[in-house]
């Protein structure tokens, strides 16, 4: 049995068209079906699906940044293993294609959980991970004109997923260019884990949204903890998306517990996301509940 959910971000406007996005994450969605299938791993999987996300430019992540107020564009990724509670993450790297890659070699190759700015950057290069040569060719912005753009408070943009595979075990992974109009060294929920990122024997979420609200009820965490705890995944998400609208914050998350349920509440206009149900039935909403 495995089952899979992504997500393009929760800044989606009913007045922009998001063709492009739904047939790509249908691709993605289709292309993770036949690894899944072939026997890779929910980290492998997790981890791939990030990387298509993050090289399309159709997502406020990776390729699709846009710079924080001093011009820079720092990326932040994590993931985490449910089998083993392992995690990586890399928050305010700059120069690098896949800081999702990046979050992965934290993970498998230092003792550490999350390495930032300069040293996350030195540790990439040692790691021989792929360069940006040219930044304002690379980098697509994508995004503008969603509710993630300057000068919005905290308007926002991420991409994850979660996935269970054949031999049931969960993983999750997100990554993201951060809110828009950001502060240097600004950093959100999601290379945080607990906050942005979760993955146990139980649940895998990944969140998307002003990540300042997220990192305050450990949003991610908190759907693992109420799940153990016997609520339905679906009461247990909604649930922490009441507590982040009744905070003021606004977003969404995607979740997947062992049984293969799927939850992806969101109290923003749209979510993009996609998903594979442990049916083999592929679907994809932008606007939809």
């Amino acid at each position: 049995m495995t089952a899979l959910i992504l997500h393009g971000g929760a800044g989606a406007r009913r007045e922009r068209n998001y063709d492009a996005e739904v047939v790509h994450m249908r691709q993605v969605v289709e292309a993770m079906k036949a690894r899944l299938e072939a026997g890779a791993s929910a980290l492998d999987v997790a981890v791939e699906t990030v990387v298509m996300l993050e090289d399309s430019g159709l997502y406020v992540a990776g390729r699709g940044a846009s710079s924080n107020l001093a011009g820079a564009y720092e990326l932040d990724a994590s993931l985490m293993d449910g089998a083993t509670r392992k995690a990586g993450a890399v928050a305010a790297l700059q120069g690098f294609r896949n800081p999702v890659v990046a979050a992965r070699a934290v993970m498998d190759r230092t003792p550490h959980i999350m390495l930032a700015g300069e040293g996350a950057a030195l540790f990439a290069h040692d790691q021989g991970l792929e360069p940006i040569g040219d930044e304002a060719a690379w980098f697509t912005r994508a995004g503008q004109g969603e509710d993630n753009h300057p000068p919005g408070t905290l308007s926002h943009g991420t991409v994850g997923c979660c996935v269970l595979d054949n031999e049931g075990r969960l993983a999750a992974a997100t990554s993201t260019a951060g809110v828009f109009g950001k502060m240097p060294g600004r950093v959100g929920d999601t290379p945080i884990p607990a906050a942005g990122t979760w993955a146990d024997e139980r649940t895998a979420t990944s969140c998307t949204g002003q990540g300042e609200y997220f990192i305050r009820v450990a949003a991610a965490a908190q759907v693992g903890w109420r799940v153990g705890a016997g609520q339905p995944l679906a009461e247990a998400t909604q649930g922490v998306i009441d507590q982040i609208g009744g905070m003021g914050g606004d977003g969404g998350l995607i979740a997947l517990d062992r049984d293969g349920n799927i939850a992806a509440p969101f109290n923003s206009q749209g979510m993009k996301r996609a998903w594979l149900t442990t049916e083999g039935q592929i679907g994809v909403e932008v606007f939809g509940r």
